[in-house]
């Protein structure tokens, strides 16, 4: 069974930083392009940054850009969201994502298999 399970998530004061992991099982990693998204209080679901299986970027969110990474490690089944400069208004519930796709997508109907989310809670 496919299982994906994000860890790394807790609370971090405006400014700090924190990296979350999505490991996966039960399918082959590299096959797969894999995405952050991130749900605040009170708002929808939405794509953050998306690595696809050929290791090209997609990014969603200009508030990100130059603060949060995104990588992967095939040989670990583990993909990663380096996150920098922590704002406030980053605080959300962060879910990955997993398609068997050549190309990204920001949009979550694209998306085959999703972990239960890793909180991330950054003080004011």
């Amino acid at each position: 069974q496919v299982q994906l399970l994000e860890s790394g998530g807790g609370s971090v004061e405006v400014g700090g930083s924190l990296t979350l992991s999505c490991t996966a099982s039960g399918l082959t990693f590299g096959d797969y392009t894999i995405a952050w998204f991130r749900q605040a209080p009170g708002k929808e679901r939405e794509g953050v940054l998306c690595l696809n299986r050929g290791g090209g970027i997609a990014s969603y969110l200009d508030s990100v850009t130059g603060r949060f990474t995104i990588s992967r490690d095939n040989a670990k089944d583990t993909l990663y969201l380096q996150m920098n400069a922590l704002k406030s208004e980053d605080t959300a519930m962060y879910y990955c994502a997993a398609v068997q796709a050549r190309w990204c997508s920001s949009q979550i109907a694209d998306y085959s298999y999703w972990g239960q989310g890793t909180q991330v809670t950054v003080s004011p």
